[in-house]
């Protein structure tokens, strides 16, 4: 029987959204926490009580100060593209109808991160930048502070600012919301 290591010289089809979705129907991956990735279903990591909590206070601020001029969807996912479709944390999408359909554009995404830092800085922000979404937030536990990217270009954000406590956000989308680090990290 080949191994792993001799099957990953051997070209791969990715997995497209729609398969996937089609799959999710089924309940093929009932019992599973995944996302697509780039064709890739990668596990989703595990929500510890400091994830949960930063969570819990970042969707009362984001419901109270958009209201009905955004729809907030938490852990919910996203089309991002044809081979990819991402749970990240918080989406603030237009609002719409979306009972069939995924939204396929965002302004802004948030990923609360401790151990999927490496993963929110590397394939999920770049995949962000690729779909254009104009805003993507990492909430860094590790650092305790709320890196921002802005303004994606090339499959890249060329705006990078780092919040720290005492600092305040102001959305881009949004200009008259401010989100204060404080509010979110403690």
């Amino acid at each position: 029987m080949p191994t792993l290591e001799a099957l990953a010289e051997e070209p791969v089809r990715p997995l497209r959204r729609v398969e996937y979705d089609q799959l999710v129907a089924l309940g093929a991956f009932e019992d599973e926490k995944l996302e697509l990735l780039y064709g890739a279903l990668v596990p989703m990591t595990p929500i510890g009580p400091a994830h949960a909590s930063v969570s819990t206070r970042l969707n009362v601020t984001l419901v109270r100060a958009l209201a009905d001029r955004a729809a907030i969807r938490v852990a919910i996912p996203v089309a991002a593209s044809d081979d990819s479709e991402p749970e990240p944390d918080f989406a603030v999408v237009p609002p719409g109808d979306y009972d069939h359909e995924h939204p396929t554009a965002a302004w802004l995404i948030i990923e609360v991160s401790d151990s999927s830092l490496r993963k929110d800085r590397g394939v999920k922000r770049r995949l962000y930048a690729e779909c254009k979404v104009p805003e993507y937030w990492i909430v860094n536990l590790v650092e305790q502070v709320i890196e921002v990217y802005r303004e994606p270009k090339g499959g890249a954000y060329t705006s990078t600012k780092r919040f720290a406590k005492g600092d305040v956000i102001v959305l881009e989308r949004f200009p008259d919301v401010e989100i204060r680090v404080d509010d979110v990290i403690r």
